[in-house]
């Protein structure tokens, strides 16, 4: 049966997901959300189901510290990036948005950088235990930096806030309606600011070691935590915001697109998007961000991250 599946995977692992046209359709998978929901006791439990989670959460913190401050430099300066680099709280000052929380393992770690934070997620159960699990952190539950509720983007669009820097890691690709949900969180970036996504493509490569190592052999999550034909490839990310363009409310305004071009093997420039490399390192047992002259080559074949910028004008 699983290799029936893998010759399966194979043959569709050329299709391209459809993610040019975002419609009305909510993004939220009910199912999804009860599987999550149903493990949400186990999120802060380091060696269960969520322990590649929590070895993965680091290397995304940094991966995210290192690019805003990447950027600061570009935009405001060497001294002010120094400056930014060299202090704890390096997101001071920001508002960041957390969608898809889980049991808030990266809206914890952007508070303690100093970031106003909201962790969003579909999952009430979720909510509740990342809640309860900043309440036991006196200096977390005090700063008044992390905030959560039980929402979803969609929702929250229709709030008038926009965020400096929007997160949403290993959710799209348990979503329906991907393109909706990619306009949703765009939508709620200010102009100027950024969005960060971690993912997992649809490759052969992925499929074996997602689904078919972690989920049966290893047994590491749940069998059916993944679905193949929800994976998305680098390309079709980098494709869907070169054509993509904020909405503006006057009509006669020529809207840019986030990517206005690419280059060799169709990679944007670093300065308004980056795909990298994400890879377990089994040896250490830690994740490793790869780097960028990698990308070309395999590196991100299975798990990657993404970061795209909002331009200021729109």
């Amino acid at each position: 049966m699983l290799s029936t599946a893998f010759r399966r995977a194979t043959r569709c692992s050329q299709h391209v997901r459809l993610l040019q046209t975002a419609s009305a359709a909510s993004s939220v998978n009910a199912d999804e959300i009860t599987h999550f929901s149903r493990l949400s006791s186990l999120w802060w439990d380091e060696r269960g189901e969520f322990a590649l989670i929590h070895r993965m959460n680091p290397p995304r913190v940094q991966f995210i510290r290192e690019k805003l401050i990447e950027i600061t430099r570009e935009d405001q300066g060497e001294e002010i990036g120094r400056s930014m680099e060299q202090r704890r709280d390096a997101l001071r000052g920001l508002d960041v948005l957390d969608v898809g929380c889980g049991g808030g393992l990266l809206s914890e770690s952007l508070a303690r950088m100093g970031a106003r934070t909201l962790g969003i997620d579909a999952s009430e159960s979720n909510i509740g235990i990342a809640s309860a699990h900043a309440r036991a952190d006196p200096e977390l539950a005090s700063s008044g930096q992390l905030a959560y509720r039980h929402t979803y983007a969609e929702e929250l669009v229709k709030e008038p806030k926009r965020y400096d820097v929007v997160c949403s890691m290993e959710v799209i690709e348990h979503v329906d309606n991907p393109a909706g949900f990619l306009s949703t969180c765009a939508e709620l970036v200010k102009p100027g600011g950024h969005l960060f996504l971690s993912t997992v493509a649809r490759t052969p490569l992925s499929y074996l070691i997602t689904i078919l190592a972690a989920e049966h052999i290893l047994r590491w999550v749940t069998v059916g935590t993944h679905t193949y034909s929800k994976f998305i490839n680098p390309s079709e990310l980098v494709s869907f915001f070169t054509e993509y363009s904020s909405p503006s409310p006057n009509p006669e305004v020529s809207r840019k697109p986030w990517i206005t071009r690419t280059y060799e093997h169709g990679l944007p420039t670093r300065t308004e998007a980056e795909v990298r490399g994400f890879i377990w390192v089994p040896w250490s047992g830690n994740w490793q961000v790869m780097s960028r002259g990698t990308t070309p080559w395999g590196a991100a074949e299975c798990n990657y991250l993404f970061w795209v910028r909002r331009p200021s004008e729109s």
